[in-house]
């Protein structure tokens, strides 16, 4: 080579290029870059799950305060002592399943789910198995199957409650019944940053209850407006109403839509004609077909159904759905 240099051999790893693929945020990502930048109006974040970019559900002075009164504090520099909270999800999952990881075995994992579960799984040469949530009993474990999936080769079951992408809640006995499954394969993992972890005491001690409870109404009224305008758009059916976490799972029925073949064409062109994002329930799908390959040719998610989040400001939610509504009767099939 000029100048006497030697050719630099690194290669990209094309499995990490596949895992990084199949996560919410490459997802949404594509389907934000279908934006029409000519369209004025707000865009409408349905896809997300981060409320905290509304004003509504911003967090009291109390724990902004606590938050800086730790790191100034210079108490909390270091490790806890034993067990805590990782401080993103993301990097739990990975050291989780690192750890967990041998020649040969598999990890449960639900279907509707979080896909960075199989994206990191893939990395770890972890096998992944699938066990289905029910959406005609409120998004409950199909334990029938589940007992079905373990195996002696079964390291953990990852168990998401309250339910995110459903927004369901296990009931105490159901999660028992899930227990009983599968006893010898369970998994318990918890780690927080310090800085956290030291300003709880503050936060806990000196937020009033007025602040709870205003939040938890503001959230179950966005619940109910984003169940109730669902119903008025008839080709997504809500088997569930959201009981938890601040998503829902909504069915599409593309026999009533024209020019509409799947969950991710729907999301394409809700984006660019609407300015509005939500995700498609299969995750992957009009991905390049090697990451179907990598994942044994099955969808991370449920074909044809969409993930909605309302941890939005209750005026957007409208705006929101309002559009979904328009775009869907637009699209409808002229009978």
């Amino acid at each position: 080579m000029e100048n006497g240099l030697i050719k630099w051999g690194f290669q990209g790893n094309e499995e990490l290029n596949t895992a990084s693929a199949i996560t919410v945020r490459g997802v949404r990502e594509m389907i934000m870059g279908n934006l029409n930048e000519a369209d004025h109006r707000p865009i409408i974040p349905l896809g997300h799950g981060d409320p905290s970019v509304f004003p509504c559900f911003r967090i009291t002075t109390i724990a902004e305060d606590a938050i800086v009164d730790a790191i100034r504090s210079a108490e909390f520099n270091c490790y806890a002592p034993t067990v805590g909270i990782l401080p993103a999800r993301s990097q739990a999952i990975e050291v989780v399943l690192t750890v967990l990881a041998r020649p040969g075995s598999n990890i449960l994992v639900p279907r509707p789910g979080y896909p960075f579960y199989e994206a990191r799984a893939l990395f770890s040469h972890l096998e992944v198995r699938h066990y289905d949530l029910l959406p005609e009993k409120g998004w409950e474990v199909d334990l029938d199957g589940l007992e079905a999936l373990a195996d002696d080769k079964t390291v953990a079951m990852v168990i998401v409650n309250p339910g995110n992408p459903c927004g369901n809640v296990f009931t105490f006995d159901h999660l028992k019944k899930i227990v009983g499954s599968l006893k010898s394969y369970l998994n318990i993992t918890a780690d927080p940053a310090t800085f956290t972890q030291g300003a709880l005491p503050q936060i806990l001690e000196k937020t009033t209850e007025e602040f709870f409870s205003r939040t938890i109404n503001i959230i179950r009224g966005a619940a109910d407006i984003c169940y109730d305008r669902l119903k008025e758009i008839p080709c997504i059916a809500c088997p569930h109403k959201p009981e938890g976490s601040m998503f829902v799972m909504v069915k599409l029925n593309l026999s009533l839509l024209e020019g509409i073949h799947d969950d991710m064409e729907f999301c394409m062109k809700l984006a660019k004609e609407e300015s509005v994002v939500v995700l498609p329930g299969s995750k992957l799908a009009q991905l390049a077909l090697k990451v179907i390959i990598f994942l044994s040719g099955t969808a991370v998610g449920l074909k044809n159904w969409l993930r909605i989040t309302f941890a939005v400001a209750p005026s957007s939610l409208e705006d929101g759905l309002g559009r979904i509504k328009s775009f869907s009767l637009r699209h409808a099939k002229k009978k």
